[in-house]
């Protein structure tokens, strides 16, 4: 597993490297443009070169995150075209970048079933103008909080069973959201069951990526609060099992926990589990 954070682009893109060369991370995570906001000013020719030449530099794998904004299960008509014009913004931007993945949280409806429809076709929309991109969408686990959808495996697997281009989607496990679903991931026998669980309804070979947060809330809590790693009621352990599972070797995992200036310490913590 290759450890590392989400780190600032202040200043620029291509400056993310060295942020995250100064917390020794094997990868980072990245916003393309603010993440408060549906568009931002377009990413420079000079800036995107600067980014390439960085990664290829360091040889630090980078994802990014999209939009909190977006919302591709609203039957809004506004909101929903927004939402999309996003997403290919924001894919657009990876893929000048050469970043593989975007992660995005599939969205909210109080009405589970037509949520994922809604999300599903979707991804079929940002999909359909994003023909010839390599850079690909992944979805997030979710808490579960208010009417968040993705929160249950089951979602996962009805959102990619319904996208015409599944195969064009992966997903992002994040650990605090498993923990305030409900999935057990502290205890080992927990761990096994969670993850035959996934692999059935969804497929290890398809989770891309990790954000590895601790919870300050119970296990099903269904309340996204993350807190820093061992400090919350996840506990090592769980991330002790998790770094060293050989199935995830060479998959990008960030910390995303809520004090910057203490993410070197949480980065050399789990490195150190890894070894």
């Amino acid at each position: 597993m290759l450890i590392g954070a989400h780190v600032s682009i202040a200043g620029g893109v291509s400056l993310a490297f060295e942020r995250a060369l100064r917390l020794k991370a094997k990868s980072l995570q990245i916003f393309t443009k603010t993440a408060r906001g549906w568009l931002g000013p377009p990413c420079s020719r000079e800036e995107r070169r600067a980014f390439r030449r960085n990664a290829r530099r360091t040889g630090l794998p980078s994802i990014a995150h999209g939009s909190y904004l977006v919302n591709l299960a609203s039957e809004e008509p506004a909101l929903r075209e927004k939402s999309i014009c996003c997403l290919v913004d924001e894919l657009t931007r990876c893929e000048q970048l050469g970043i593989p993945y975007l992660v995005i949280h599939p969205g909210g409806h109080q009405d589970p079933r037509a949520g994922l429809r809604l999300i599903s076709a979707g991804l079929d929309e940002v999909h359909a103008q994003t023909r010839r991109f390599r850079s690909r969408i992944a979805l997030e686990v979710t808490a579960g909080q208010g009417n968040s959808l993705g929160w249950r495996f089951e979602h996962l697997a009805e959102i990619l069973g319904q996208t015409l281009r599944g195969d064009r989607v992966g997903v992002c496990l994040d650990t605090c959201h498993l923990h305030a679903a409900g999935y057990d991931i502290s205890s080992a026998k927990g761990y096994d069951s969670v993850m035959r669980n996934l692999d059935r309804l969804v497929g290890l070979e398809r989770v891309t990526s990790f954000h590895l947060n601790d919870s300050k809330k119970p296990l099903g809590c269904r309340v996204d609060r993350h807190e820093e790693i061992g400090k919350g009621t996840l506990g090592l352990a769980a991330f002790r099992r998790l770094v060293r599972d050989p199935r995830f070797r060479g998959r990008v995992a960030v910390i995303e926990t809520p004090f910057a200036e203490r993410d070197a310490k949480a980065v050399r913590l789990l490195q150190s589990m890894a070894r």
